[in-house]
């Protein structure tokens, strides 16, 4: 959180010869004015001395000393934000190579429906297609990084637009229904 605070020198335990202390965020570009936070001695020693709080300083001139607060990340949290950044770029591998192809077999199946005089064998290439696609899928579900309903719709799709295909070109003909 970036905040603006002006703090008189007890406040914060500063030498003496420094007059204000302002914190600021060294990323803000908007010039937007800040509600000052006022804080207890005991509030303030308490906050810097247990660590929440790191003050480092940024500039300092003659009686000002600007600096950047920013709260510190306890190490499980730390830990947590790696462990969970890895985790977010092994799931979108995953998933961009289950939407590659997913999308080579869906532009296969409408290809060979719009060609006149498919044949039948085309349908093993495309296949083989349809079957890489599952594979990624499930590999996507069993890393977790989409939902077994998910992934079952998707497959779901890719059947169903294969037997369009089939149904179509009078490759395959659905059984009357009971």
């Amino acid at each position: 959180m970036a905040a603006a605070l002006q703090c008189l020198t007890p406040c914060l335990g500063l030498p003496s010869r420094f007059s204000t202390l302002s914190l600021t965020a060294s990323t803000s570009s908007s010039a937007t004015a800040f509600k000052p936070l006022s804080f207890s001695a005991n509030t303030s020693h308490n906050l810097l001395s247990t660590g929440f709080v790191s003050i480092v300083p940024v500039r300092r001139t003659s009686q000002l000393v600007v600096c950047e607060a920013a709260p510190k990340k306890a190490d499980s949290a730390a830990k947590r934000a790696r462990q969970s950044e890895k985790r977010r770029v092994y799931n979108k591998a995953k998933k961009s190579e289950m939407k590659t192809r997913m999308k080579k077999a869906l532009e296969t199946l409408d290809l060979l429906k719009k060609k006149p005089d498919a044949q039948q064998e085309e349908v093993l290439f495309t296949e083989k297609l349809i079957a890489e696609a599952y594979s990624a899928i499930d590999k996507a579900v069993k890393a977790g990084a989409l939902h077994r309903n998910t992934g079952a719709r998707r497959k779901s799709r890719l059947a169903r637009r294969k037997k369009a295909v089939e149904i179509h070109h009078g490759w395959y003909t659905p059984s009357a229904a009971a």
